[in-house]
């Protein structure tokens, strides 16, 4: 990960940043109005970086809608738990 001058977390390629994306909400719990919703990229270093503005990126929307986050969440808490022992 690149740092940009604007010190937002830079990523190479539209793919990564996506991925990015959707692990962020799966770490994070973002209410219905908060948090990253898609990716642009940054005319100022050429990187892709995660955006709360504009329309919601495609594959997280499918990715809420279709329940995987949900599964991808569940799944981490019991990764922390299963940690702790």
């Amino acid at each position: 990960m690149i740092k940009c001058v604007s010190n937002k977390v830079g990523y190479p390629s539209a793919s990564i940043a996506e991925e990015a994306l959707l692990e962020t909400h799966i770490r994070y719990d973002f209410g219905k109005t908060t948090g990253p919703v898609n990716i642009y990229r940054c005319e100022e270093c050429g990187q892709y970086h995660l955006t709360s503005s504009g329309l919601m990126n495609e594959r997280l929307a499918s990715f809420i809608k279709e329940g995987e986050l949900d599964k991808h969440r569940k799944a981490m808490q019991w990764v922390n738990k299963l940690k702790r022992l």
